[in-house]
């Protein structure tokens, strides 16, 4: 058994309409379906809201350029956000695959988001910086460069040969030699 690709990741917003808007109009995600879940289906699908009469959820599906889905959830009373450490366990941030990075910094820089990092090149050579949304959420813009092919066409075997040769150690539960990661 395996899964066939990434779906989507989940987020609550804290203003429906504006991150609508803003993942639109910075990212070109256009929104794709919207649904309102009743109070009872709040409370026992997701388990939260007990403690007010009427909780209320309005769920929507953003598209991403590329195929995956950012599934987003308003929920009427909202907890406010907090920033996530990266050392906690969880989700700390999701990915956004683009074409010069640059490019993007300077845009983003111009439009007033919350950059965290300047562009910095890794060792494989892909750049990426990140920046937060208005909620918070942490976002790395990613160049891949020459490793988009090099992943896209190779990832499957390279996923194979790895697996029986460098990587072995993560897949028979042994830990990697000191000095080997």
């Amino acid at each position: 058994m395996k899964v066939q690709s990434f779906s989507h990741v989940g987020i609550t917003v804290s203003d429906f309409h504006r991150f609508v808007q803003f993942y639109s109009d910075v990212f070109g995600c256009p929104l794709v379906g919207v649904s309102d879940a009743p109070p009872e289906r709040v409370r026992s699908f997701f388990g939260v809201g007990l403690d007010h009469e009427a909780p209320r959820c309005k769920i929507g599906w953003i598209r991403v350029p590329g195929g995956a889905t950012l599934e987003i959830f308003g929920f009427e009373p909202t907890c406010p956000p907090e920033r996530i450490p990266w050392n906690r366990v969880g989700q700390t941030h999701f990915s956004f695959e683009v074409r010069n990075i640059h490019q993007w910094h300077a845009w983003l820089q111009a439009k007033g988001l919350e950059i965290v990092t300047a562009p910095e090149q890794s060792p494989r050579g892909h750049w990426f910086f990140f920046v937060r949304d208005f909620d918070g959420n942490l976002i790395e813009l990613i160049d891949l460069r020459h490793m988009y092919y090099v992943l896209g066409w190779l990832g499957p075997l390279g996923g194979w040969l790895f697996r029986r040769g460098m990587y072995r150690q993560y897949y028979e539960g042994t830990p990697p030699a000191p000095g080997r990661r």
